[in-house]
């Protein structure tokens, strides 16, 4: 009883050891796990901002209610499309693309050429959660 209690023990210690407590948040924006949560409709939860990070979630979020959310999509094909407040309050969305920059920055690029390109950060990421420092 005591050599099994030894082993269990020991088998505890040794695998604890290969434990990495920041697993999911340090991945690179390459990998392919990284890249199949961020293929989603992302909508701005301003409420939840922090200093020069911004906070999105799924468009399947119960979001508070509020004067409407910018956002956007990002598709698996390198296809982007940024979601705006239109006119009417309704989503205009804008054709686009996006690329990885290393392994945690995303270079955005409109289609209409109406605002430069720009950088998005990646601070985190999970499956209902999405934070970002916008870079110029």
């Amino acid at each position: 009883m005591r050599l099994f209690l030894g082993l269990a023990c020991l088998s505890t210690v040794l695998l604890a050891g290969t434990c990495n407590p920041d697993a999911g948040t340090t991945a690179s924006v390459t990998s392919a796990p990284v890249m199949k949560q961020l293929e989603r409709t992302w909508l701005h939860a301003q409420e939840e901002d922090q200093g020069d990070v911004r906070v999105y979630r799924p468009n399947t979020y119960a979001f508070p209610p509020a004067r409407g959310r910018t956002g956007f999509q990002f598709d698996h094909n390198g296809l982007f499309t940024q979601y705006d407040i239109a006119p009417t309050d309704g989503l205009e969305g804008r054709k686009g693309t996006w690329k990885a920059d290393g392994s945690s920055k995303i270079v955005i690029s409109l289609d209409d050429k109406r605002d430069p390109d720009y950088t998005l950060e990646i601070v985190s990421l999970d499956k209902d959660v999405l934070k970002v420092r916008r870079l110029e």
